[in-house]
């Protein structure tokens, strides 16, 4: 049998409940909290609140674990970095996501009706959005196309540092990470492994106004939660459709490297998205307490 060289990534990952698409590749499943309660008729996530997307109908997964960027506040491990790997074919990797997705949710089968459970097995969304820099798969345009001719729609969460590969997708919207208002902060909590990915964000943020597109910014306490108005600067530069403001998790391995008070409670966060709004020409859209995020747009 062929060796599986990002075997102890996967084998750490698969612990947490990660599903991979075969030993040779990273590209992996996991149902998120939100889809879980939710095919259980509880609560949804701030996505079908703020966008209409159906939580138990989601699918979260990426096509690599890979990552340029070491950030403070990630939940991923850094210890199990990936040093190589066969990537996935987008046909074949698009068609394994209803099974991956089924056999995640498998557990609850017994105490769902069953229809709920088939359409819970055959997602109509994709979230691009688990782990690892999805612009580092190289036929990431490729499988967003793909989704999108079989009736799927897709958010794509990128770090931004890959532009060209950003301009060559075409998903239903397009996140990009702004967790800084400037190129130190940036460097301090992002970590990215080449000096010049600050000028790369910058080129991807200047992609977003011809799309439908969001930026996303986690906001960690004492680290990048100052200079609204520098936000706002870069996001009325962008003129993305929406902007998330959200607080950082406490969450996953990121625990081994911030504390419990780098996790701003929502009125923070709210009081913060506000401030950058206003510097932006944005208002506040809607927010959802228990994900700790508001959402803004644009002012008409």
């Amino acid at each position: 049998m062929p060796s599986a060289p990002c075997e102890p990534a996967r084998e750490a990952l698969s612990r947490q409940g990660y599903l991979f698409y075969d030993r040779r590749s990273t590209a992996a499943v996991k149902p998120c909290l939100w889809c879980r309660r939710a095919l259980g008729g509880g609560e949804t996530c701030y996505k079908q609140q703020f966008y209409g997307i159906e939580s138990y109908r989601c699918v979260q997964m990426t096509p690599t674990l890979r990552c340029n960027q070491r950030c403070l506040f990630c939940w991923r491990s850094f210890e199990h970095g990936v040093e190589e790997e066969v990537e996935p074919d987008p046909a074949a990797l698009l068609a394994a996501l209803p099974r991956l997705q089924k056999q995640a949710l498998a557990g609850y089968k017994v105490h769902v009706p069953a229809e709920r459970f088939e359409e819970a097995s055959l997602p109509r969304h994709v979230a691009v959005s688990l782990a690892g820099e999805p612009t580092l798969y190289s036929q990431l345009p490729r499988f967003l196309e793909l989704c999108t001719d079989a009736g799927m729609t897709t958010f794509l969460v990128t770090n931004g540092t890959r532009p060209w590969v950003v301009s060559d997708c075409r998903p239903f919207q397009t996140y990009v990470s702004l967790d800084a208002p400037d190129e130190a902060t940036y460097r301090r909590v992002c970590r990215p492994e080449s000096p010049d990915m600050w000028s790369l964000v910058r080129e991807s943020l200047d992609l977003l106004g011809s799309r439908r597109s969001a930026i996303r910014t986690t906001l960690v306490a004492g680290l990048n939660d100052h200079d609204p108005a520098g936000y706002g600067a870069l996001i009325a530069d962008s003129s993305p459709t929406y902007v998330e403001v959200k607080g950082y998790m406490h969450l996953g391995y990121s625990r081994k490297r911030l504390a419990a008070a780098h996790m701003p409670p929502h009125e923070r966060v709210r009081a913060f998205a506000e401030q950058v709004a206003r510097h932006a020409g944005y208002r506040v859209r809607d927010e959802n307490r228990a994900s700790r995020v508001v959402v803004l747009e644009q002012v008409e």
